[in-house]
């Protein structure tokens, strides 16, 4: 059995094995921090051991299987983490092509309430009008704003459309198990509902109902995804010396780049259907690590398309920047270039050749060009883009960020800074309680 795998060869010309090394006994001694709770930020540790505590895999296909049944089309109501992984997932294992397909027998899934956008959501009740359709509502607490206010105009239009009841039916709320404007609503009306664990935040959330619900109605195997997950969390316990350790690697390197003034990671991928992985992984990363005037800044490009419009500067910018390199192993289909009699693109000399072949030299003369230039390259290879190594890289990424965190200096597991901009907001639309921070800002505006 494969695992996806860790190369830091492109770190040679930038940095020694010594100062790696200093890194290498911290990241030790964080990973144990996590698997004994005694870090901080510790009661939002339910992620580290979640692929071997989920005990409701079954009742999450069987709602899934049987909603899917009823519709045609699932909206998925969340921000930040409450869609980000879940679409992580979808895009990566969906075919290119898949939301042009009306015929193609699996549900589609869309998103909701990750914007306040009035164009989206017009055109969004535009498309749902000959669709049959539900609504997924994923938040703890029911009010943060942008799926709050999406969640209560869609929710009024399935109402309009099929009656209280029968809209009740094809409503999902994935919430907290106790208290919250959403959990009240859910038990009020009787919705289908799953549990947000208390001790996962939003960004490391995949494993929960959070991204396994809404993965499992667009018609992917959850039980290879967690099994992924479990390989992999086998593969990254504190009891894996560093050496064998992929997770404590990564952490170890990102840090140690960081303290030479490497501040700006790019996350790098050959295949267009890990975008959203990116995304994802930007969030995790970004909300984890980006506190206290600390941080790498997480950004990512999607190659050979972006070296187009970003390569100039990642070759010759600033030299602050690194790369982490995802590349996929084994493509799933086999295209070779024609022959052409006039040759007039002067290409014949791929002929015979396949596309993958071009885009792995693509990748490797990339790499070398890079380094060349002074961007240290990390490689992380992927055997084969399915369930099972999603779920690996999934809980991958997610145990190398809190060791990474940890290693930084910070607590990886909140997000102080997000409600600046909340608390700004609030005042601006005059929201009630906020009649101080209202007045203070009209004031700023005013002088």
């Amino acid at each position: 059995m494969e695992q996806i795998s860790l190369s830091i060869k492109g770190l040679e010309k930038f940095i020694s094995r010594r100062e790696i090394d200093e890194y290498a006994k911290l990241t030790a001694k964080y990973n144990k921090n996590l698997h004994e709770k005694t870090g901080a930020g510790n009661d939002f540790l339910g992620w580290v051991d979640l692929p071997n505590e989920i005990s409701n895999k079954q009742e999450i296909i069987d709602a899934a299987t049987n909603i899917s049944k009823e519709i045609d089309v699932m909206v998925v109501i969340g921000i930040g983490g409450s869609y980000l992984g879940a679409k992580a997932v979808i895009d990566a294992l969906s075919d290119n092509f898949s939301n042009y397909d009306t015929n193609s027998g699996s549900t589609r899934i869309v998103y909701a309430g990750h914007n306040i956008s009035e164009d989206y959501l017009v055109e969004l009740l535009q498309f749902l009008k000959l669709k049959e359709w539900g609504i997924t509502v994923i938040s703890k607490s029911g009010t943060t704003t942008e799926p709050a206010i999406a969640f209560r105009v869609l929710k009024n239009e399935l109402e309009t459309r099929y009656g209280k009841k029968l809209a009740g039916k094809r409503i999902i709320a994935i919430t907290d198990e106790k208290k919250g404007a959403l959990r009240q609503l859910a038990d009020a009306e009787d919705y289908k509902t799953f549990v947000i664990p208390d001790d996962v935040g939003g960004r490391y959330s995949v494993l929960t109902p959070v991204g396994l619900f809404p993965i499992a109605v667009a018609g992917f195997d959850i039980n290879e995804i967690i099994r992924g997950a479990l390989y992999m969390h086998e593969r990254t316990s504190s009891k894996i010396n560093y050496e064998n350790n992929i997770a404590e690697q990564y952490a170890a390197v990102r840090n140690a780049l960081y303290k030479k003034g490497k501040t700006t990671e790019i996350l790098v991928n050959y295949n267009p259907k890990l975008h959203y992985i990116s995304e994802w992984w930007k969030q995790l990363y970004g909300e984890s690590e980006g506190k206290e005037n600390k941080g790498i800044f997480p950004a990512s490009v999607n190659f050979t398309t972006d070296l187009h419009s970003m390569g100039q500067y990642i070759q010759e910018g600033i030299r602050n920047i690194f790369e982490t390199v995802i590349s996929v192993k084994a493509p799933e289909n086999k295209l070779v270039v024609p022959h052409d009699e006039l040759n007039l693109d002067k290409l014949n000399y791929l002929e015979g050749k396949r596309f993958e072949d071009i885009n792995k030299m693509a990748e490797l003369g990339t790499s070398i060009a890079h380094i060349d230039g002074g961007v240290p390259n990390i490689k992380i290879e992927i055997p084969k883009i399915n369930e099972f190594y999603i779920g690996q890289l999934i809980y991958f990424f997610e145990k190398a960020c809190g060791i990474s965190g940890y290693a930084l200096g910070v607590n990886p597991f909140d997000q102080p800074g997000v409600e600046a901009y909340k608390k700004n907001m609030f005042a601006l639309l005059e929201k009630p309680g906020f009649e101080k921070e209202t007045a203070e800002i009209k004031k700023r505006q005013n002088d």
